[in-house]
């Protein structure tokens, strides 16, 4: 009689930590498929995508990445919207930004619990490893993420599970615990170093994270986005618009983004059918919208500042194309700002 495989469904973020989880697990037998949730506030590949900087990096998703890896099935699932509870209200407080980390956690786990039980699978599986992360990652907290998930022993930790209680998955022999590890603190080089045992190169960076939330920059765009709008509120444009361009807001009404490169100008393009548009057409210059209301003053404001930062900087007046969303433009002669008419106030 042959003895069904037990089922397990990995966190899967497209870092090192998961890959090495979800593969100790394979390497047990477990039949494992992967799961990813989608937040809307890792979206690294779409940010290389447009820029040039870091170039000599791949322009992948991750998460399929490691899935094509393992040569598992990947189930990416969309939590924009439930997410938006966890980054507002954390309960147990955000980290050094805007990083809700342990209720994210909690968030995910819970999530992939529910999957289970809707799927049949027996067991979670992550990447975690004590002593990594400063919230979510700690002995202390670990316990927490079991029993606030609702996940409680089904929960298994294969790189640290040898520094804490035998899960369920390991008490019924799914797996076997000498197999497993007892990782623990930030270096990385134990899963450096298993990743090349088991022959993995080319992962995306061990100690990177992909949650702009935990960017000190991105943060504190998002923090004067709700302080604009008076009150925690966003939308996936939102979140992609915050990791564009450099932005300015010269006044509490108003913000400028202004594209630093090509790339940046192309991606921009596609918002000028929801937002106030300026480009400069005497010189090559950027492309940038414009964020809330605006009287005339500011939008010739809004042009002194692009004119800055396109090639006629120098000249005494550079021609600017303003351009409404429903596609009507006027121009406008303006006298380009000098580096000390923008104040540091201005950048966000």
């Amino acid at each position: 009689m042959t003895i069904p495989k037990a089922k397990a469904v990995a966190l899967i973020s497209g870092g090192l930590d998961s890959l090495l989880a979800a593969h100790v697990a394979i390497e047990q037998g477990v039949h494992v498929e992967g799961i990813n949730f989608f937040t809307g506030f890792c979206v690294e590949g779409h940010t290389h995508a447009i820029r040039k900087q870091d170039r000599s990096k791949p322009k992948r998703n991750n998460a399929l990445w490691v899935a094509e890896q393992l040569g598992i099935k990947l189930h990416i699932i969309d939590i924009i919207e439930e997410y938006k509870a966890v980054v507002f209200n954390p309960r147990y407080g955000y980290g050094a930004n805007l990083n809700p980390c342990l209720d994210c956690k909690i968030f995910m786990v819970r999530k992939a619990h529910e999957w289970c039980l809707k799927q049949g699978f027996d067991f979670i599986v992550t990447g975690e490893v004590i002593g990594q992360r400063p919230m979510s990652q700690r002995k202390d907290t670990m316990p927490v993420v079991s029993r606030q998930s609702g996940a409680e022993d089904r929960l298994l930790r294969p790189l640290c599970a040898k520094n804490l209680p035998p899960t369920l998955p390991e008490r019924e022999g799914w797996v076997d615990r000498e197999k497993l590890y007892d990782f623990s603190g930030r270096s990385r080089k134990p899963q450096m170093a298993l990743a090349a045992r088991f022959g993995f190169k080319d992962y995306a960076q061990p100690a990177g994270g992909c949650c702009f939330l935990t960017d000190a920059q991105y943060s504190s765009k998002l923090a004067d986005l709700w302080r604009s709008r008076g009150e925690k509120r966003y939308e996936l444009d939102d979140i992609m618009l915050l990791k564009v361009g450099r932005h300015f807001r010269p006044k509490p009404g108003f913000k400028v983004i202004v594209a630093r490169e090509e790339g940046e100008g192309k991606f921009l393009q596609g918002y000028r059918k929801q937002f106030l548009s300026l480009s400069t057409t005497s010189h090559p210059g950027p492309l940038a919208l414009i964020d809330g209301e605006v009287e005339p003053a500011d939008i010739e404001l809004a042009a002194r500042l692009i004119s800055r930062y396109s090639k006629g900087r120098n000249e005494e007046k550079v021609e600017v194309e303003v351009r409404q969303p429903d596609g009507s433009s006027h121009q406008l002669r303006v006298q380009p700002l000098a580096p000390s008419d923008i104040p540091e106030a201005w950048h966000l």
